[in-house]
């Protein structure tokens, strides 16, 4: 089952900003880009990196562990690390790209609700 949750005010999410919250036990990512809001799965699918940490220009996150990049209107992968030649090569083939989770987010008055399923 899936449903919206409410996760945080708009009046708490500046532009350019992410946040990490908890929903069902997983930690959610949240990061306001202009007026569109965005949630995907606050760990980084290459090592677990906490993407809270990361840095976000337009609606591109970048992890502060490997620097990995995904886009958060879709979780498509944009840079699996900043590695180079061979360590990049070794790296994919250990752990193959994969995108990053995404979940709908919509706003009601000053509450940003996230769809979420368990």
């Amino acid at each position: 089952m899936s449903e919206f949750i409410d996760v945080f005010s708009t009046l708490d999410m500046q532009d350019g900003s992410l946040r990490k919250t908890e929903i069902g036990g997983r930690e959610i990512l949240l990061a306001k880009a202009g007026d569109r809001y965005f949630a995907a799965d606050n760990r980084c699918p290459h090592m677990g990196g906490d993407l809270s940490q990361g840095t976000l220009e337009g609606t591109i996150v970048t992890c502060p562990s490997h620097h990995s990049q995904f886009d958060l209107s879709d979780g498509r992968v944009l840079r699996w690390t900043d590695w180079s030649g061979i360590k990049l090569s070794a790296a994919k083939l250990l752990k193959a790209p994969r995108p990053l989770t995404t979940y709908e987010v919509k706003t009601e008055g000053e509450r940003i609700l996230v769809r979420f399923s368990e």
